[in-house]
């Protein structure tokens, strides 16, 4: 089992680097050229969304993403460092108006993770959350003697 580990800070300018390198070991380990592009767009998603919740708590801590090769599968892991409230509660500190427009956003962007990949969990709590999504791998073709 590979893994790749990336860090970066959490600004947008960061998100399409990830993009990018999540793509190459994508197709490094063995995903389907076909699903590239839903790669790409889901990996950008979530990074996004990590971004954003850094940003919106004033978190400075690196958001975290996992490239990790398996035998046949392909995991990518997006985790952020940002409080998550109790489902129907609120993050202490936020406003009513401002809980309402997180959370809708939230939703959306997970809502279109969920469109782009066949399995996806979600997870998240009071010090943090994690988005993880899996690819199956073809194994690279062997040469017949």
């Amino acid at each position: 089992m590979a893994t790749v580990e990336l860090r970066f800070s959490a600004l947008p300018e960061h998100v399409r680097t990830a993009r990018l390198v999540a793509a190459a070991v994508a197709r490094r380990a063995g995903v389907d050229e076909a699903v590239l592009d839903e790669v790409r767009l889901a990996v950008g998603e979530a990074c996004s969304r990590a971004v954003g919740l850094h940003q919106n708590g004033g978190i400075s801590a690196p958001v975290k993403v996992l490239l990790i090769e398996e035998e046949k599968q392909f995991s990518i892991e997006v985790g952020d460092e940002a409080p998550h409230a109790a489902p129907g509660g609120r993050v202490p500190g936020d406003g009513p108006a401002e809980a309402d427009a997180e959370t809708e956003e939230d939703e959306m962007g997970l809502a279109v993770i969920s469109g782009l990949v066949d399995d996806v969990e979600v997870s998240a709590g009071e010090h943090g959350g994690s988005i993880r999504m899996r690819w199956p791998t073809t194994p690279p073709a062997t040469l017949l003697a």
